[in-house]
C-alpha cells in the first residue's frame, strides 16, 4: 500500500498525468507504447526511472517515470531532474567547443594533435590528427587506467600523451575516452580558459541551458534535484561524476562530467536541427553543423561517424529501426541518450540513471525500442525510404 501511494505521488509530481500531446504530430498509441516500454523496464529493474522527451517541429511529448532515487530512500522522478550525462559530454560540451574553434580558424581538423599538445609525440602519435580524435580512429586504447592513486587534470593529460597506440592512425574505429580527454585539453590550450568556463560562456549561456554544467553543486544546483548513480560503500554518487577517470580529474573532463536536464538537452537539439541557431542566437554556421554531423571517419573504419556524433556504429542503438542513416546522436554510460533526425525534424531524449543503485541496470534494449517507437509515432512522414538518406558502409 505504501509503495502504491508513493507511485501515485511520483506520477503527480512528474507531470505525466497530463503530458502535452498533439494528435497532429504523434500517434497516441505509439506514445502509449513508449510509456509502457519505460514502465516495463522499471518493473524489470533495468532502471529506477527516467525522463522522456520526444519533439518534432516544436511539438513535444515529455514526462517522467518511476523513481529518481531508491537509496537511501525512494524519491519520485520529476521532469527537471538533473542527470549525470556521462559520455553525452562528448557531443554536448567538447565537440561543440572544438567545432567553434574550427569555425573560427583556431583549430585545424587535419593538424596533428602535437600541433596543440607538443608532448603528444613519438612513434605513430606524431601522425594522429584532430579529426581522428573526433572520429575515434586515432588508434588510442579506450581509456586511462584508474587503479593507481593518481589525481588531477594534468596527470591525466600526461598519461594520455604517454600511452601507446593500439593500431595505426586512421585504420580502426575504436571508441576511446582518451580521444576526448585530449580534445578537452586542446580547447583549454587554444582558448587559455578552463573547458567548463569556455562552454558555459560560448554554448550553455547563450542557449539558456541553465541547468547544464560541470560540478553541479558548485554551480548552485540543489543536491535533491540530481539523480544519484552507483551506490559505493553504502552511499550513492550524487552530484559527483560517476566516471572514475573524470572523477580523478576533478570532475571536469572532455569525455565525461557534464550534468543536464531533458529540457536543456531539448534546447540544444533544437539548435542543432535549426543548423546552429536558436531563438535568434547563432552558435554555429549551418555548414559547421553539417560538417560535424555528416560521416567523417575514413573508409577503413567501416562505420559512419561524424565529428563527435555517432551515425552508424555499434553504439548507435537509439536510432532504432526506422530513423534513417544520416540521423545522429550519442549515448552515455549512466543511461542517457540523444538522437536527432534532420530528415523528419524529430529528436528523442531519454534520461535515466540506470546504474542506481548498482551497475546491474541496462537500458540498451530500451533505447533501441524507444527509437523505433519514436519514428513510428511521427505522423505525416514516410521513413521507408527517406530521400537523401545515407547508405550503410560495407563491413
Amino acid at each position: 500500500m505504501k509503495n502504491r501511494l508513493l507511485l501515485c505521488l511520483a506520477l503527480v509530481l512528474s507531470g505525466c498525468a497530463a503530458p502535452r500531446i498533439s494528435r497532429e504530430a504523434f500517434r497516441p498509441d505509439k506514445l502509449a507504447a513508449m510509456d509502457q516500454a519505460i514502465e516495463t523496464a522499471i518493473a524489470h529493474h533495468k532502471c529506477p526511472g527516467g525522463v522522456l522527451w520526444l519533439e518534432r517541429d516544436g511539438v513535444a511529448y515529455h514526462r517522467a517515470y518511476g523513481w529518481r532515487a531508491l537509496v537511501p530512500k525512494r524519491e519520485p522522478m520529476i521532469q527537471d531532474t538533473v542527470f549525470d550525462l556521462a559520455s553525452l559530454t562528448k557531443v554536448v560540451a567538447t565537440t561543440p567547443a572544438i567545432m567553434l574553434l574550427v569555425q573560427r580558424g583556431l583549430v585545424n581538423l587535419e593538424a596533428p594533435v602535437r600541433t596543440y599538445i607538443p608532448e603528444f609525440r613519438g612513434g605513430d602519435r606524431d601522425r594522429v590528427t584532430v579529426r581522428e580524435l573526433l572520429t575515434h580512429t586515432s588508434g588510442l586504447p579506450p581509456d586511462i587506467e584508474t587503479r593507481t592513486e593518481w589525481q588531477g587534470w594534468n596527470t591525466a593529460i600526461h598519461k594520455a600523451c604517454a600511452i601507446k597506440l593500439e593500431s595505426p592512425p586512421g585504420a580502426v574505429y575504436r571508441y576511446s575516452d582518451i580521444n576526448f580527454i585530449l580534445l578537452g585539453e586542446i580547447v583549454q590550450r587554444v582558448t587559455k580558459m578552463p573547458l567548463q568556463d569556455f562552454v558555459q560562456r560560448e554554448i550553455f549561456g547563450p542557449l539558456k541551458m541553465t541547468d547544464t554544467c560541470f560540478l553541479p553543486l558548485r554551480h548552485g544546483i540543489k543536491l535533491s534535484r540530481i539523480a544519484p548513480t552507483e551506490v559505493v560503500n553504502g552511499k550513492p554518487w550524487r552530484g559527483i561524476v560517476h566516471d572514475p577517470t573524470a572523477r580523478k580529474m576533478g570532475g571536469v573532463a572532455g569525455h565525461a562530467g557534464l550534468f543536464s536536464t531533458a529540457s536543456d538537452l531539448a534546447r540544444y537539439a533544437r539548435m542543432m536541427l535549426n543548423l546552429g541557431e536558436l531563438d535568434g542566437v547563432r552558435i554555429f554556421k549551418p555548414e559547421t553543423v553539417k560538417l560535424m554531423t555528416s560521416p567523417q571517419a575514413p573508409p577503413a573504419a567501416h562505420v559512419l561517424h561524424g565529428l563527435g556524433w555517432d551515425v552508424d556504429s555499434p553504439y548507435a542503438g537509439p536510432r532504432g529501426k526506422w530513423f534513417p542513416l544520416g540521423s545522429y546522436g550519442h549515448t552515455g554510460w549512466t543511461g542517457c541518450s540523444l538522437w536527432i533526425d534532420p530528415f523528419s525534424k524529430t529528436f528523442i531524449i531519454f534520461m535515466s540513471n540506470r546504474n542506481h543503485p548498482t551497475e546491474a541496470g541496462n537500458v540498451i534494449a530500451l533505447r533501441r525500442q524507444l527509437g523505433t517507437l519514436a519514428a513510428e509515432a511521427v505522423i505525416g512522414f514516410d521513413f521507408t525510404p527517406v530521400p537523401g538518406a545515407l547508405k550503410p558502409v560495407s563491413k
